[in-house]
């Protein structure tokens, strides 16, 4: 079974306006409302993949119902812990006449410590946990290194781990050594702490970060594609160029689009090309609700060459 973890789940709230004004009312043209977060994203992007899987995380008041209703809509099976405070709403402005997006990501609700415990309970009681992927921010109230003992327990539980998180939750992630990391450009920059210009710069920091004790390196680079380095291979993914409708969840559809390509059996560089893919096709329409068929026109699009 693949377990996603979602610490801090988010309602999507996707405003669609011609243009913005600034000191003036705007007219909003589309309203939509989806169920969000980093691994909430995977599930999703697994789900209409037909791969199972499990949704974990926490959830909170009206809010947190309405999340749940959502992936229970789409079929993604979930299982939520309940907490006292409201679930957070992050709301995304997308302009239509320049083709841009705003996005204003809240903190999220505090977390009791009984109610992380409670999560903790569940993560050591997953059965037959063959991957966890352990995404997004910590909300309120939790101390970053909670993702160091949730990597622990899930490689103790003989999973393996794919970790996507960013700043503190990331580095404290990393102290206990997933199998898998997948930060974009922009969170390998902060985890090294410096600016990584070119190419040749993103390639020798991933390779930095896997002799660091991390098999495998997955970086999303958008519309460059998706750069892979293990202890012996090292591919750059190449997607088509598309016309980009959206890029809320694109990276964690990689992910999604990855794993799938391990549970197929296929070697990382077939899986470097299907995340590519994924990530690609997830940018092609409204949320992350991409098709096996969206997937595979472009994957034989997908140009893969070897990093030397």
């Amino acid at each position: 079974m693949i377990y996603t973890i979602t610490l801090n789940p988010a309602l999507d709230r996707i405003l669609t306006v011609e243009s913005i004004e600034y000191n003036n009312p705007n007219r909003v043209d589309g309203d939509d409302r989806y169920a969000g977060g980093k691994g909430i994203d995977v599930s999703k992007a697994l789900t209409r993949l037909g791969v199972d899987n499990k949704a974990i995380g926490f959830a909170g008041g009206f809010i947190g119902q309405e999340l749940e209703g959502c992936l229970l809509n789409l079929g993604v099976n979930c299982e939520f812990v309940r907490i006292s405070a409201e679930t957070r709403t992050n709301v995304y402005i997308h302009e239509t006449a320049r083709n841009r997006q705003i996005s204003f990501n809240l903190r999220g609700p505090l977390i009791q410590s009984f109610e992380l415990m409670e999560m903790i309970d569940v993560i050591k009681g997953l059965e037959d946990a063959n991957y966890v992927i352990l995404s997004g921010s910590v909300p309120a109230g939790v101390n970053p290194i909670i993702y160091q003992k949730i990597v622990e327990i899930a490689k103790g539980k003989g999973a393996t781990v794919v970790l996507d998180s960013d700043d503190e939750p990331f580095r404290a992630g990393l102290r206990a050594k997933p199998h898998i990391i997948k930060p974009n450009v922009h969170e390998l920059e902060r985890l090294l702490a410096r600016q990584l210009k070119d190419m040749s710069a993103i390639v020798d920091a991933a390779i930095e970060v896997h002799e660091g004790g991390i098999d495998v390196v997955l970086v999303s680079m958008g519309a460059r594609g998706v750069l892979l380095v293990t202890e012996d291979e090292r591919w750059i993914a190449h997607p088509p160029r598309v016309t980009v409708t959206n890029t809320i969840g694109a990276g964690d559809s990689a992910v999604a689009g990855f794993v799938q390509s391990l549970v197929l059996g296929e070697n990382f560089k077939e899986a470097a090309s299907r995340a590519a893919a994924t990530g690609t096709a997830a940018t092609l329409i409204d949320d992350v609700s991409i098709t096996q068929e969206n997937v595979n026109a472009i994957l034989g699009q997908v140009k893969v060459r070897r990093v030397t």
